[in-house]
């Protein structure tokens, strides 16, 4: 067996996001299955160089895995000759500069999102990296959830027939930092620091409709900072800036609509934190992280609506699981395998800086209709 080593600067590693599904659960993963099996006896083994602002932070990541490799001078690792692919998962405020620095170096990237702080800049970069001619590729997680791979199964089985609406519910209860020490950074409810829940999650809901249910043609938002005082890191009240929820109506190419609320403000009372119910004229669906079920149009019951008299059933149980039929594997390292693979073996990749460009783009049009109070077209996206 030929070991191929490729090797990444990782950038922002230090954060949740970044150590825990990129660095962990991708690439060191990919190190303990052995490297990523190219086929022709030939393996690819990922090199991780972690890359940050913190020292002592890179020093101990290294030591707990084994790593040989760190700095804090982003321009040196960019300058080494040796360095193949950068990533970056760092705050969104710092992204394009850094993004924009690897195009220019040469390197092949792939990068958290949202890609830049505004649709232009998302674009420039997809711009520049086409006529650098480097290959590049954004994080779209969900995609590769069970739950949506299920969902997607459905679609392309016809299960639905026409798909007429699909409703997503998102969130849970972030807490203040107050009395319970929050899950999320204090800079996420922060605008001048590029925090937002549309910054955050429209990105993701574009590609969700995108790619399973058809381009986002026009879009209608109301936001909201629902709570308005919270307490970072070192335990200090702060003024919350920036929306915590969003309550999203999308239009989509082939006429169906979606429905999508997001909140750090709600307690969960669903199966999981994001589920999708998908209707169609021959069956639905509602699918989660991991779990779908479905109710066709033969078993659905003829419900009557009566508030004088108890229900006698659960409207639950009326719905059918889909299988499994295939092991998953992590949603974050399924990703990494397929850019990887892109980048030694030329194959087919579309997840990249332009898609990356419609996410930021929905995100900035969703804030403006929130802020004008009225629906607005998306236009196409194009280099």
């Amino acid at each position: 067996m030929t070991r191929r080593t490729v090797r990444i600067a990782m950038n922002g590693v230090t954060g949740r996001m970044g150590y825990r599904q990129h660095l962990v659960r991708s690439i060191l993963a990919l190190r303990e299955q052995g490297g990523l099996d190219l086929g022709d006896g030939e393996v690819l083994w990922p090199e991780p160089v972690l890359v940050g602002r913190r020292e002592h932070a890179l020093r101990a990541l290294a030591e707990k895995h084994g790593l040989t490799e760190w700095s804090t001078d982003l321009d040196a690792v960019l300058a080494d000759d040796t360095i193949d692919v950068y990533f970056d998962a760092q705050v969104t405020s710092a992204r394009a500069d850094a993004l924009t620095k690897a195009i220019e170096a040469g390197k092949h990237l792939y990068t958290e999102k949202p890609t830049a702080a505004d649709f232009a800049g998302a674009l420039a970069l997809a711009r520049l990296a086409a006529e650098k001619g480097v290959k590049h590729g954004v994080v779209q997680d969900k995609l590769f959830l069970p739950g949506l791979l299920k969902l997607k199964r459905l679609i392309d089985g016809g299960f639905f027939g026409e798909i007429l609406s699909v409703r997503g519910e998102f969130g849970y209860w972030v807490f203040e930092g107050d009395w319970q020490e929050a899950q999320r950074p204090s800079w996420n409810y922060r605008s001048q620091d590029g925090g937002g829940i549309v910054v955050d999650m429209f990105p993701h809901w574009e590609y969700v409709l995108h790619e399973l249910f058809g381009r986002v043609t026009a879009v209608s938002a109301e936001i909201a900072t629902h709570v308005p005082r919270r307490w970072d890191e070192q335990g200090k009240p702060y003024e919350a800036t920036a929306d915590d929820a969003a309550y999203g109506t999308f239009h989509l190419e082939g006429g169906a609509i979606a429905q999508i609320n997001s909140s750090w403000a709600v307690r969960v009372n669903r199966d999981e934190l994001v589920e999708f119910q998908v209707d169609g004229t021959e069956g639905s669906a509602v699918a989660g992280l991991r779990g779908c079920r479905v109710q066709h149009r033969s078993a659905t019951p003829k419900p009557v609506w009566n508030p004088d008299l108890p229900a006698t059933h659960s409207f639950r149980d009326q719905w059918q699981e889909v299988p499994d039929n295939a092991e998953f594997d992590n949603g974050f390292k399924a990703q990494w395998e397929l850019f990887l693979r892109h980048v030694v073996l030329d194959e087919p990749y579309h997840w990249d800086l332009l898609a990356g460009a419609r996410g930021v783009q929905l995100a900035e049009l969703g804030l403006r209709s929130a802020a004008e109070g009225r629906r607005l077209d998306v236009p196409e996206v194009s280099l």
